[in-house]
This record gives structure tokens, sequence and C-alpha cells, in this order.
């Protein structure tokens, strides 16, 4: 079993793996659960859509993890080197026209405004938390694997930010909040 933690020496790295997996699949959680009732509660097609796929991935990724964590008991480390990764694709989400619909849909919305502030902190959480769990490993496969977890988070906060942006000005505007 290469890669399996043996002896008393290698506890800690072992429960070190074992408690990052749990968090990893917790802020999975956090966020299907976030998207998911986003989704539900939108009212505008192209937000329910953006959230929709987003919570959609969060599923994606809670498989991945599950399968890398049931796989990690019997190969140790070499369960994180995984053959096939998921192929991300939120250019669907993040080209022009998805853009300009979300931006006419949710103009001087503070339900959309709050969902992707909302959808950017957890962004922003979950990539902290996977850089760092690739920071704090010795092991390459799991470095290699919490760096595509990181990777993952980012192309979400990317599409979320971007519509975020391409909104933000409106809202401020809609609101009389335009000090400057």
């Amino acid at each position: 079993m290469t890669g399996t933690p043996r002896g008393r020496d290698h506890v800690s790295t072992r429960e070190q793996i074992l408690e990052i997996l749990k968090k990893a699949y917790q802020i999975e959680v956090d966020g299907l659960t976030f998207y998911s009732m986003t989704a539900n509660q939108a009212t505008k097609p192209a937000v329910k859509e953006l959230f929709e796929k987003l919570a959609h991935d969060e599923v994606q990724h809670q498989a991945f993890l599950k399968n890398v964590g049931g796989r990690y008991a019997a190969e140790g480390t070499a369960a994180f080197a995984l053959a096939e990764k998921p192929a991300v694709n939120l250019s669907g989400l993040t080209d022009h026209v998805f853009t300009a619909r979300f931006k006419e849909q949710a103009r001087g919305a503070a339900f959309e405004m709050g969902a992707l502030s909302v959808g950017l902190t957890l962004e922003t959480n979950a990539i902290a938390h996977f850089t760092q769990a690739a920071r704090t490993t010795d092991s390459a496969e799991v470095r290699d694997f919490y760096r595509f977890l990181a990777e993952w988070e980012q192309q979400h906060f990317d599409a979320l930010n971007t519509l975020y942006t391409s909104i933000r000005n409106d809202f401020w505007n809609t609101g009389g909040f335009a000090p400057f």
C-alpha cells in the first residue's frame, strides 16, 4: 500500500488528511445548500440557471471527495492521484450572452447582489482552505489534489465575480448609493 500512513509517527499526518477531507466535504455541503436555496428562491431565469449550475457542481465536488475519502483507507495517499479529474466548464455562465442576460434580469436587485456576494465569500473560503491544505502536506498526490480543488473553486469565484462586477454599479445607482 504505497503512501499509506504507518506507525505512530504518521498518525497525525493521516488524521490531518482526514480532517482536511472532512472540512472540504463540509465546504461543498455548505455551497450546495446555499446555491440550491438561492436557485429555489430565484424568480429570474438567468439567476436560477446560474445557481442551479453551481449547485450541480457542488454535488460533483462532493462525489469527488467521497470517492477519494473512501479509497484513502485502502490506498493511502495514492487515492489522491486521480487519472481523470472532472472537466470544469463554466464557459456558458461567463460568456457575453449569459452575462448580458444576467445583468438585464438582475439590474438593481438586492437579492441577486446579496446572493452573488455570499457566493463569492463561500468560494473565497473554499479556495483558501484548499490552498492551505495543499501547503500543509508532504505528499505530492495530496498537494496536487487540493490544488485542483482550489482551481475548481477559483473558476466558480471568477464566474461569480464577473457577474457581480457587471451589476454592482447598477445596483448602487438604483439604490441611490453613488457617492463617487
